[in-house]
């Protein structure tokens, strides 16, 4: 039986990408079964933020690029202004759950997003990606805008915030542990592997 890490993560979030690259990395990881949880960092009505303000050009120049370059990660600021808000995209992940893509979907979001600069808060870049993803494009479509997924995406936000109190990621959880931030690639395989208690 796989044990259970649910990652709690943002699609804008440069260190949920680090992290996402750190668990392909760990040897064994077959034997744990990683679900990625939406969190949004600025959820409407907060406003997003602008790549080209003094906070993103410090936090990327002194702590993202550094990082990226040890992991050997392509990525870059977006130059998308202001950030894309990502409820439409985690939508269209509890649609990719749906056909059991819910991990290829996260991981596509994270390359279009930081290294091909696209705009993953629009509805038709979305469905052009689900599209390279092999889903219907058609359905996808529809389903996003009708807002098939916005009452299961708000509740599990409500779920992340008031039953598992999260307030940054990335956060690790596997059963009653927790690991906040991006933990070095040794912290990272010891809890994805740690015996369950």
């Amino acid at each position: 039986m796989h044990a259970t890490v649910n990652v709690y993560s943002d699609y804008v979030c440069p260190y949920c990408f680090f992290a996402e690259h750190l668990i392909s990395q760990v040897d064994g990881n077959e034997a744990v079964r990683i679900e990625w949880m939406p969190f949004e960092l600025r959820p409407a009505p907060h406003p997003t933020l602008r790549p080209e303000g003094e906070y993103l050009e410090r936090v990327w120049r002194e702590s993202v690029y550094p990082l990226a370059e040890q992991l050997g990660l392509h990525i870059v600021l977006p130059n998308i202004s202001p950030q894309p808000r990502t409820g439409l995209a985690f939508e269209g992940y509890h649609y990719a759950l749906d056909q059991g893509q819910g991990r290829a979907y996260t991981h596509r979001m994270f390359t279009a997003f930081f290294q091909e600069e696209r705009h993953i808060g629009e509805l038709p870049i979305l469905t052009e990606l689900a599209g390279e993803l092999g889903f219907d494009t058609l359905e996808f479509h529809t389903a996003l805008e009708t807002g098939r997924y916005r009452k299961r995406h708000r509740e599990a936000l409500r779920h992340a915030r008031e039953e598992m109190h999260i307030t940054a990621v990335p956060t690790f959880v596997r059963d009653h542990n927790r690991l906040q931030g991006l933990p070095s690639l040794s912290q990272l395989r010891t809890f994805l592997t740690q015996a369950d208690h």
